[in-house]
């Protein structure tokens, strides 16, 4: 069982605040809610499977922290729109929006279908886009907003197989830097964090062999954590990182250096 830590009381605390991550159901979401929970936040994790979704409410819940479950692909719309009603109308407020949710269909650009370019770019650059357009209103009225969006290393340096997942990772850091430079007169901050190969489920699929090969190529000698992105993401959901927008924060153990 997953026990939360006692809510810091001087810097990095998120005590009162409320939180949707989505892409929540495991990995880097799972560890995102169960850490902004650990910082005191009252997490909404959001996700398309509603099991996974579950127990993970429960296990925040189990350890005295708060979560609330919504069932939400961020490639449609409406269920965005849906999802996000819901958060506001359990918790009156959205001070944090982490857009985690991604997925991928690798091929050879040469090859790629074009159902399997659309579906990436839809879930993982129009989806932060359509719960961005869904949290502004209540961020700009509060005058206050954190928004975090989960880019990644090969947005930065390219990725042979995955130019999909490539384009919309790197239209990701382009989002930020504009909605960034949209709404700093309210107060609200806009930040990427870009994870390097990092040890969760979408990179279980990789063989022993690649993930070797991997390892040479990152000066730290070894992949992340899910615990590493989230304890970046903190931060930056944090009061201390509040002069800090459009930046793009790498955590992949020194792989690319911009």
């Amino acid at each position: 069982m997953h026990r939360l830590k006692p809510v810091p009381q001087t810097m990095f605390s998120l005590k009162d605040k409320v939180a949707v991550v989505t892409g929540a159901s495991r990995g880097i979401g799972r560890h995102t809610a169960l850490a902004l929970a650990e910082a005191g936040a009252k997490v909404a994790v959001a996700a398309r499977t509603e099991e996974k979704l579950a127990a993970l409410v429960n296990e925040i819940a189990a350890a005295g922290g708060g979560a609330f479950a919504v069932k939400m692909d961020v490639a449609d719309a409406e269920q965005v729109k849906a999802g996000f009603k819901q958060v506001l109308e359990k918790f009156g407020r959205l001070d944090i929006l982490v857009n985690n949710a991604a997925i991928t269909r690798d091929g050879l650009a040469m090859r790629m279908k074009a159902d399997d370019w659309d579906a990436v770019i839809r879930t993982n650059l129009t989806g932060a886009h359509l719960c961005i357009q869904q949290a502004l209103p209540t961020m700009m009225k509060a005058r206050a907003g954190r928004i975090i969006n989960i880019a990644s290393v090969v947005a930065q340096m390219g990725n042979a197989g995955q130019s999909n997942y490539v384009a919309a990772k790197a239209g990701l850091i382009g989002l930020t830097k504009a909605i960034a430079i949209e709404i700093s007169s309210r107060n609200i901050t806009v930040n990427a964090v870009a994870p390097g190969f990092i040890e969760t489920p979408m990179t279980d699929v990789l063989g022993d062999k690649v993930k070797e090969e991997l390892k040479t190529r990152i000066p730290l000698g070894h992949m992340g954590s899910a615990r590493d992105v989230a304890a970046a993401i903190v931060f930056l959901a944090s009061d201390e990182a509040g002069y800090i927008t459009g930046h793009v924060l790498d955590v992949n153990g020194g792989m690319y250096l911009a």
